[in-house]
């Protein structure tokens, strides 16, 4: 397989400008990395940074505190683990999160958020104890058109590029 990309924490303050809890410091200090559960896992598990609690139609905009450096032509999908999507029809709110090898070099150190939503129809509250994974990410190449002409520089997260 093809080493493609290195998961890195962003700094200190930048994730302060994006988490408010108590205890910061803590929380940073126990971020983990994104893994693979076992050798032929496809996706990589992120960890809750800390405790999530959302009841039925409640949503979070989760800072993970994690960045990546992908190589070109290469990108990050991210999802939902699947037995949580199953069990809480716990969504992301975009449907899949797109993560561009450019956004590395982004003001915010290319910091990636997730925004949660716990969809359930049967009033089940959803609780991910932290360091629990409860998103995953797989990497993929893709290619260009031989006309294309794309010169945008992006400085930021979601919507930054229009």
């Amino acid at each position: 397989m093809k080493k493609i990309a290195k998961f890195e924490r962003v700094s200190l303050a930048q994730f302060l400008e994006g988490y408010s809890g108590a205890d910061a410091q803590t929380v940073y200090n126990a971020i983990k990395l994104p893994r693979r559960a076992t050798s032929g896992s496809a996706g990589y598990d992120f960890y809750a940074p800390f405790d999530i609690e959302l009841g039925a139609g409640e949503t979070a905009k989760i800072p993970t505190g994690i960045r990546v450096k992908i190589d070109e032509g290469w990108l990050l999908s991210l999802y939902p683990r699947s037995g949580l999507g199953f069990k809480f029809r716990l969504q992301l709110d975009n449907t899949v999160g797109i993560i561009d090898s450019d956004y590395y070099s982004s003001d915010n150190e290319g910091h990636i958020f997730v925004k949660i939503t716990n969809d359930s129809k049967e009033g089940k509250t959803v609780i991910i104890p932290a360091g629990t994974g409860f998103i995953q990410g797989i990497f993929t190449e893709f290619g260009i058109t031989e006309d294309d002409e794309a010169d945008g520089v992006r400085n930021g997260g979601f919507g930054s590029t229009t």
